[in-house]
């Protein structure tokens, strides 16, 4: 029986073989066992600390990297065990196939490590997102997203770098001093993406605007939905999505409408010549009481010019905060009852009886 176990394949006795298909065999069934237990701890220790995040989406995060890394991890340690066989060792290239093996297993096993670093942090993101959200600080979160989405960006390039150093043995420091040599022309190339990645931190620490505010900027009015390292996107009024370098958010002028502590709104009115002057002082005391409304916090109605075509009355009013909704009924509420007044005395908008009068020429027909 022994003489069984230590007969040699591949320059390697059945016995390694047996040890290594053990160690697999164990490792498919362990894993997702050992994975939740680890989920599990990690939850419970976030539970106490009173934030109240979903288990499923906790468990779906963490779970299916675990399982892989750990899975990936026994067989390739395993697999270490074994000679590599003499049978399988060529060259391409003046490569060993030893060497390329090597390198297949570090890649995997560095980015099944990145991919378990980038689920981690996302879990973090949704950790401090639901404390956001318990602190009822909604507008933080566009901010958690940008840093989670720029340093999975950094874990990537480090990633990468860990390949390069440990998977095909590439001394990264003479990557830093190619870099070097040509930065002037990488930077030069990548002038505009390094911009509006200042552009983006900018933003975000002075906060001009945040996710979810309204905003105008260069002519374009919409809802800010996402706030990038390279660009902002903006649903505008028409239902249209726009996106805008950041660089352009910082450099050009931006109204935040939702910042603004009033809504304003206007009306010229031109009335006729023909009106007499008794006839005006009482249309602007009746205006002056028909803006004055709950929701109406200040406004001005005076007689600002007199032209030689009309009468032409200003009547601007402030309300608060509202919706636009509101903002829009009040509005109509204003400009029926204004209607209303003019007909009530018989007031005339200039130019009307012109138009008639020139319709009605029988020299226009």
């Amino acid at each position: 029986m022994n003489d069984f176990w230590n007969q040699v394949f591949f320059s390697n006795p059945i016995k390694k073989y047996a040890f290594v298909l053990g160690a697999i065999l164990l490792a498919l069934i362990i894993k997702r066992f050992i994975s939740k237990i680890i989920a599990r701890v990690l939850f419970g220790l976030i539970k106490r600390t009173g934030t109240d995040i979903d288990k499923a989406s906790f468990v779906k995060l963490l779970t299916a990297p675990l399982e892989t890394f750990l899975l990936v991890f026994i067989i390739i340690a395993s697999l270490d065990k074994l000679h590599f066989p003499t049978e399988l060792d060529f060259d391409i290239y003046e490569v060993t196939s030893k060497k390329i093996v090597h390198a297949i297993a570090a890649t995997i096993m560095i980015c099944l490590f990145i991919w378990l670093l980038l689920r981690l942090l996302d879990f973090v993101a949704l950790l401090i997102k639901q404390k956001a959200k318990a602190a009822g600080d909604i507008k933080e979160h566009q901010l958690i997203i940008f840093f989670r989405d720029f340093f999975k960006v950094i874990i990537s390039i480090i990633g990468i770098l860990m390949i390069l150093n440990f998977a095909f043995e590439f001394d990264v420091t003479k990557l830093w001093t190619g870099l070097g040599i040509a930065g002037a022309a990488l930077a030069l190339a990548a002038k505009e993406s390094v911009e509006n990645l200042i552009a983006s931190f900018i933003i975000f620490f002075d906060k001009p605007f945040t996710a979810g505010d309204v905003v105008k900027v260069n002519g374009i009015t919409g809802n800010i939905e996402r706030i990038g390292l390279r660009s902002t996107r903006v649903r505008t009024d028409q239902k249209t999505y726009v996106t805008i370098p950041n660089k352009q958010m910082v450099d050009s002028i931006v109204d935040n409408l939702s910042l603004r502590t009033q809504r304003k709104a206007e009306i010229r009115l031109e009335i006729s010549l023909l009106t007499s002057s008794d006839t005006l002082n009482e249309l602007i005391d009746s205006l002056k009481k028909i803006v004055t409304k709950n929701l109406i916090e200040s406004f001005s109605v005076f007689l600002n010019d007199i032209t030689s075509r009309s009468f032409l009355i200003n009547v601007d009013y402030f309300t608060s905060t509202i919706s636009q909704d509101d903002f829009n009924d009040l509005k109509e509420q204003v400009n029926l009852e204004i209607l209303s007044l003019m007909e009530k005395l018989k007031i005339e908008v200039a130019g009307a009886n012109a138009d008639v009068r020139v319709s009605n020429n029988p020299a226009n027909r």
